[in-house]
Parts: C-alpha cells; sequence; structure tokens
C-alpha cells in the first residue's frame, strides 16, 4: 500500500513539476503567447473531461451520479473561486497580473482536486494489475505536463515567486499520491466513490475552463491564436486519452 502511495506520489508531482518548471523558465511573456498556452490548457481540460473523466464515471455508476458530482464540482470551484476574489478585492488588486495571478491559484486548486481521481486510478490500477497501475501512472504523468504549465504561466506572469509557483505545482501533484492512497485502500470495492470523484473533477474542471481559461485568454489576445490553442489542446487531449 505505501509502495502504491509513492508511486503515485512520484508519477503525479513529477509531471506537473517538468510542466511548472518549463512555465517558470518560458521567456515568452506576449499577451499573444499567454493567451495560447491558457486556451491550449483549455482544449486538454476539455478532452479529458469529455473522452476520460466523464465516460468513466457514467460506465462504473450512472447519468444520475455523474451529473450530481459534476455539480458538485462546479459548486466547489464556485465557492473558491469567490473565496480568491474576495482576497484579492481585500488587498485592492485589480490589474492584468491579478487576472493572471487569480487564474492561476484557480486552476492549481481544481488540478488538485482533479488529480485525487487520477491517483485513485492508479491505486485501483495497481489493485488489478502492476502493469494495469504502470500504464495509467504514465499515461497521467505525460498529461500532467501541459496542466502544470497552465499552472505555472499565469502565476508567475502575475507576480508570484519562481519557489511560491513550484510550491502549488508540486502540492497540486501530491493530491495524486492522495488519491493513489485511498485507491489503494477501497480497490474495486468503492466504484461508486470513484465514480463521484471523476464526474466531481470533470465539473471542477468544467468550471475552470468556462469560468477562467477561456474568458482569460480572450481577454489577453483577440486574435485567431487563441481559437488555434483551444482546438489544438483538444486535439492532443483526445489523441493522449486514445493512446492511454
Amino acid at each position: 500500500m505505501l509502495e502504491i502511495s509513492l508511486l503515485g506520489l512520484f508519477f503525479g508531482t513529477i509531471g506537473t513539476t517538468i510542466g511548472g518548471i518549463i512555465g517558470i523558465f518560458s521567456k515568452r511573456n506576449s499577451n499573444k503567447f499567454l493567451s495560447f498556452i491558457l486556451a491550449f490548457a483549455s482544449g486538454l481540460m476539455l478532452a479529458v473531461i469529455c473522452f476520460d473523466l466523464i465516460p468513466e464515471a457514467i460506465e462504473i455508476s450512472s447519468i444520475y451520479m455523474t451529473i450530481l458530482g459534476i455539480i458538485l464540482g462546479i459548486i466547489v470551484m464556485i465557492i473558491c473561486d469567490n473565496a480568491v476574489q474576495n482576497k484579492f478585492n481585500a488587498k485592492n488588486v485589480s490589474s492584468k497580473k491579478a487576472g493572471l495571478l487569480k487564474t492561476g491559484i484557480i486552476v492549481s486548486i481544481g488540478l488538485a482536486l482533479h488529480n485525487i481521481p487520477e491517483g485513485l486510478a492508479i491505486g485501483s490500477g495497481f489493485d488489478s494489475s502492476v502493469a494495469l497501475g504502470l500504464s495509467l501512472a504514465i499515461a497521467i504523468c505525460l498529461h500532467d505536463v501541459p496542466e502544470g504549465i497552465s499552472m505555472a504561466i499565469p502565476m508567475k506572469n502575475g507576480g508570484m515567486k519562481p519557489w511560491k509557483v513550484m510550491a502549488c505545482v508540486i502540492l497540486s501533484g501530491i493530491a495524486t499520491g492522495i488519491g493513489a492512497l485511498i485507491g489503494a485502500i477501497v480497490g474495486n470495492i468503492g466504484v461508486q466513490v470513484i465514480a463521484i470523484c471523476l464526474a466531481f473533477a470533470a465539473g471542477a474542471m468544467l468550471y475552470i475552463v468556462s469560468g477562467e481559461l477561456i474568458p482569460e485568454s480572450n481577454e489577453l489576445y483577440k486574435g485567431r491564436m487563441t481559437a488555434i490553442g483551444n482546438m489544438m489542446g483538444f486535439i492532443i487531449g483526445l489523441f493522449a486519452m486514445c493512446i492511454s
């Protein structure tokens, strides 16, 4: 059980950490590039929602439990968004940097919630077989890289110090290890719990895409690159779901 948790922790943090490092050391800070990255992340997340989280939740549970989980995820993210917004309002912060920083914080919260069911999948996969667990862990690690970038770039450009950005990125990845531990304990018994967690993550990510990433990317740049980034993220996300 400890080995499964550590593997989940390793694979969950390595992908987001690599993405975070890329985001921190990226020298391109133009609105066009930032908009492209945020739009790309939104497309990638939409693919994960549509072709991974929701179908899996429906398959192991029901459409009603899935919708319930999605609604709960949206409600929690609205509460988190309001809490972050109130903190910014209390400090009288309002600027382009503040908008980017808020987006980065909301994305990191949402991805941490999303990483828990990913960890559950890894833990449950290892309960079935080592091969299944490893294949799930590697696939999750790979698609965590662009997620790490989507967290780090808005935080960095929002004025957050690099070490704080990396701390947020790593903390988000640690949620995978927590999920892997729960998955190892629950195994294949608590499929309803796993289904709710998957749907919950889908709802959280849906709110992030609709309420943060797409509006912020359109605010930064009005040109075609924003739409191209969104479509590229969606297609690459679809491809990643198919090969995993």
